[in-house]
């Protein structure tokens, strides 16, 4: 595969070596009918996503089960670049990926990957309707474990594990860790949706980590009724405690006995 000023760029991402191999294989056979670059391989979604923020490219070839972030997560940060490449799917049989796949019109290729489909695949990439991230959402079987803001061009993630509390800004979200805020253009109602195990809502506009809620206090007497406020590891910060969610006090408090 020889570089050529209107080649296709394309990235190979899967966790398997052999399985890379393969799709190289078949990539160099693809060259022979019209110009391909292979810009990149990636073992895993977080290398994919900085490989792509040095790397513009124009499809990727994503595995869809890979460890540490899977390939339906990665797509949803991708999503943020500036330009984001085409996607095609890879995958083993999967009878609920197929049938998502299908019902949503996402392009995808079942292993053992053969010649002519990813021939035909490629040939039609710049025709792909683009991935939409609601349409990901609905797919992904398992919440994501990053969320993600685009910085100077680039994709940096955030830990699910390390946010202490989620909280609704006009049409954003604010993302609060130990160290920062970082500001995400979701849905609060949405992200409570995807995340109602790690997290719980102490107001209207606010979720907290159950796992690092540390401790209830009283907070000021407010027209000579008490408030709780929740707090945080690593935060100075207390979050109070709306009246319609005093009962996540009783719920919390005893666990932390």
């Amino acid at each position: 595969m020889t570089k050529h000023p209107q080649a296709l760029k394309v990235v190979i991402a899967d966790d398997e070596t052999p399985a890379r191999s393969r799709i190289r294989d078949l990539l160099e056979d693809c060259a022979s009918s019209f110009p391909i670059e292979l810009v990149g391989e990636a073992a895993s979604g977080k290398e994919l996503l900085a490989l792509l923020a040095k790397t513009p490219a124009d499809v990727v070839l994503l595995d869809i089960r890979m460890p540490e972030m899977d390939g339906l997560e990665a797509a949803q940060h991708m999503l943020k670049l500036p330009e984001p490449p085409s996607v095609i799917f890879t995958t083993a049989y999967d009878d609920y990926a197929l049938k998502a796949f299908e019902l949503h019109a996402v392009d995808y290729l079942v292993k053992p990957i053969r010649l002519r489909r990813l021939h035909d695949a490629l040939t039609r990439t710049r025709a792909i309707t683009p991935l939409r991230l609601d349409v990901l959402q609905r797919i992904a079987p398992e919440p994501r474990k990053h969320l993600s803001v685009q910085e100077r061009g680039k994709v940096m993630l955030i830990a699910v594990s390390d946010i202490r509390y989620l909280r609704a800004e006009l049409k954003y979200v604010t993302v609060r860790t130990a160290t920062r805020e970082h500001l995400v253009e979701e849905s609060l109602s949405r992200l409570e949706q995807e995340l109602a195990d790690q997290f719980v809502r102490i107001h209207r506009s606010c979720l907290v980590a159950k796992a690092h809620i540390i401790g209830f206090e009283k907070d000021a007497a407010e027209a000579g009724e008490s408030r709780w406020a929740v707090m945080l590891n690593g935060l100075e910060e207390k979050l109070p405690v709306s009246r319609r969610q005093q009962h996540i006090v009783k719920e919390f408090g005893r666990s932390l006995q």
